[in-house]
């Protein structure tokens, strides 16, 4: 069997291969210290299970428009006007099979063969695969770990050539929590209208910031024709299983993507839309009890990382991600790279984490403390005594 070309030019998602490892385990019976998955402990808040319990019972469960129901669609740019100032219409708003969707969609409907799309590194595992998909080529912009990952226009704008079609930025970043402040965003849109150029603007983890810093999003701006926003229900309100996300963008862009979506998984699924819908117009209490409870995991995971000789790990402005530097302990008992280290810490500790080589950088492994404070510190304890073994 011949497969095509742009199915060989990506391969399965490396945090996914984690959890598959991770499950597999598990299902074993092996006492494991998850740190792998980026998906929130927390149950989703049973005002939305309702919601959509309601939506089943009055058989809501028919196909719907493609791009989502137009009072989700509304429902979606009223709670960003309320969040963050912006003044979206529904026309404006796409509704998709998850933030992920969103994404492929965006970059897939405006990159041909050959366009150039710049990337900041460390990036999410996937949108390195959704640009080669596309025929697209990746131009990596290197942010550093004594700055705290931070990303700066001006080293973007050094990347820009005749070929570039796009600038990904995700703030907060997964995998480091690096947060891009106001006034830096201000700057990429800016040089995304002077190069005409698209902005996309991954918002997945837009309310989860730490130390007093507020939620922020360019889609405030005035000038929106060069700025594209996805987003996703499943971090903020812990509904990852439910496959919910969107787009806020030009009308001619959402189109498009629309155009791509009919004929791929057609419409989100119909009842959880309806638990969207509540996700976004009931209570938000949910969404600061969260951020706190990540908030001392952060100080709790940071503290330990720091403690283990050898271990630096920068503090995560936003999301749930630290982003530790093991390199101390690379080439030492066979342990070549940071994927071997990765791997014989879940084999031998029974700790999974994300290599950091599946987000663009050798030296650093990804840890989610979206875990309990309990199963942070047997994780922190395992990692330890492994570590210091080598």
């Amino acid at each position: 069997m011949q497969l095509s070309e742009s199915i060989s030019r990506i391969s399965v998602s490396p945090t996914a291969a984690v959890v598959m490892k991770a499950d597999r385990l598990k299902a074993c019976g092996v006492d494991l210290v998850d740190f792998g998955a980026g998906e929130p402990d927390f149950p989703t808040p049973e005002n939305i299970k309702r919601a959509a319990f309601r939506a089943l019972e009055k058989d809501f469960t028919k196909y719907t428009a493609t791009g989502g129901i137009r009072e989700l669609k509304a429902a979606i740019a009223e709670r960003h006007a309320r969040d963050f100032g912006s003044n979206y219409t529904a026309e404006e708003c796409l509704v998709t099979v998850g933030g992920k969707q969103a994404i492929f969609e965006a970059v897939v409907a405006t990159i041909n063969a050959g366009d150039e799309v710049i990337l900041p590194v460390p990036y999410w595992v996937s949108f390195l695969d959704i640009i080669h998909y596309a025929g697209g080529q990746a131009v990596l912009v290197r942010t550093r770990e004594e700055e705290n990952f931070a990303l700066r226009a001006f080293e973007v704008e050094k990347h820009l050539t005749a070929k570039t079609r796009m600038i990904v930025v995700n703030s907060p970043n997964n995998p480091t929590g690096s947060v891009v402040g106001p006034e830096e965003m201000e700057k990429l849109l800016a040089l995304a209208i002077r190069h005409d150029v698209l902005l996309l603007s991954d918002e997945c983890y837009c309310h989860f910031l730490y130390d007093g810093r507020k939620p922020f999003s360019l889609g405030a701006s005035k000038e929106r024709e060069h700025l594209v926003i996805t987003g996703s229900f499943s971090k903020t309100y812990a509904m990852t299983g439910w496959r919910v996300g969107f787009a806020l963008g030009p009308q001619k862009l959402l189109s498009s993507m629309v155009k791509l979506q009919s004929h791929s998984t057609s419409n989100p699924t119909a009842f959880a839309q309806h638990g969207a819908l509540e996700a976004l117009r009931g209570p938000q209490d949910s969404v600061a009890r969260m951020l706190a409870e990540y908030g001392r995991r952060r100080e709790r995971i940071v503290e330990g990382l720091r403690a283990i000789p050898g271990v630096r790990s920068t503090k995560p402005e936003g999301a749930f991600y630290a982003y530790p530097n093991i390199s101390a302990y690379l080439n030492k008992d066979g342990v070549t790279d940071a994927t071997v280290l990765a791997e014989k810490l879940l084999e031998i500790a029974q700790v999974a984490v994300v290599p950091g080589p599946a987000f663009g950088t050798e030296d650093h492994v990804r840890i989610s403390y979206a875990a309990s404070l309990e199963q942070i510190d047997e994780g922190l304890r395992r990692m330890k005594d492994f570590l210091v073994k080598l």
